[in-house]
């Protein structure tokens, strides 16, 4: 690409930042999603984001697309384009968003993995005999209580807590929004027996609520391999991970309540078509519960 064509590329990534206010992990996204774009243009031999037309941009998606991306991931290069084009297009660049009018191949939903009830229940009753299972415990609780993301427990300070109140706020959720969520009695009592070891531990100065044996902040990475670690110490030969938590914690509120708005707000979720996946879920468990139940579900053997 032309050096006027990365400078453009630069101006539009510091708008994101600092006028935008983008996530630092939309950014990221943005970024590398750009430079596939750049590296393209470079093999095409296009020097200007000007000269980019419908059909390079159609033929580059259809090339992402035989490399095996994800038609997920395909949406997310299309925005990055578009939002690009679109700034382009403000600061009198271009004609034309090349990325207007085009869509990511569909896929199929596949539905999210989650826990029944018992399952949970042997979870997180398994009992903590240690101090770092104390810490452990009080996260696993959080997660299936607030129907937390990863990377949002990860961010907890001690001062998102209001455990009198039994809730907390989510400072930075998924596109920077924030939420305040209820926290349930056990996860208050976890958390509580967390906090009374975590003090003797941790400097006053650290805000983190979740900190390693180091006393700095617990990395997401390392979560991970804590509940691995929590399962396979506990006798649970399934492979769970955090995320499960969270669509367990979906499921079983919508299946209780029915209340699909509720859950979209719990959840943080920007459009409701994100948190309608989990209705498909609770239908399943219907049909299960109808083929198992219903004398006339199945055709009786001849």
């Amino acid at each position: 690409m032309h050096a006027d064509a990365e400078l453009m590329l630069a101006d539009f990534f510091r708008q994101l930042t600092v006028e935008v206010r983008a996530s630092e992990h939309t950014v990221k996204n943005y970024q590398r999603d750009m430079r596939q774009l750049s590296c393209y243009c470079t093999d095409k031999s296009i020097s200007h984001w000007a000269n980019l037309t419908h059909t390079d941009i159609r033929s580059y998606i259809a090339n992402r697309h035989r490399k095996g991306l994800s038609s997920k991931s395909l949406q997310r290069e299309l925005s990055a384009i578009r939002s690009f084009y679109n700034y382009l297009l403000k600061q009198g660049q271009v004609s034309i968003n090349p990325a207007q009018h085009i869509q990511a191949p569909k896929q199929a939903r596949k539905l999210p993995k989650t826990l029944d009830v018992d399952q949970l229940s042997g979870l997180l009753e398994a009992g903590a005999n240690s101090l770092l299972e104390i810490r452990d415990l009080a996260m696993f609780e959080l997660f299936y209580s607030s129907g937390l993301r990863l990377s949002e427990l990860s961010a907890l300070d001690l001062t998102d807590l209001d455990l009198p109140d039994g809730t907390l706020t989510v400072r930075l959720g998924k596109g920077g929004k924030s939420r305040v969520l209820p926290i349930g009695s056990k996860a208050v009592t976890a958390i509580r027996n967390w906090l009374s070891q975590r003090a003797v531990k941790t400097a006053v100065t650290e805000p983190a609520l979740f900190v390693s044996t180091r006393g700095t902040r617990l990395g997401q990475r390392s979560i991970e391999l804590r509940l691995e670690q929590w399962c396979k110490k506990k006798g649970i030969a399934e492979h769970i991970y955090p995320h499960m938590l969270r669509h367990s914690f979906a499921s079983h509120l919508l299946e209780s309540s029915q209340d699909l708005r509720a859950v979209q707000e719990l959840l943080g979720h920007s459009n409701i078509s994100t948190t309608q996946i989990y209705t498909h879920l609770d239908f399943q468990h219907l049909a299960e519960i109808y083929d198992k139940a219903h004398p006339r579900a199945k055709k009786k053997p001849l």
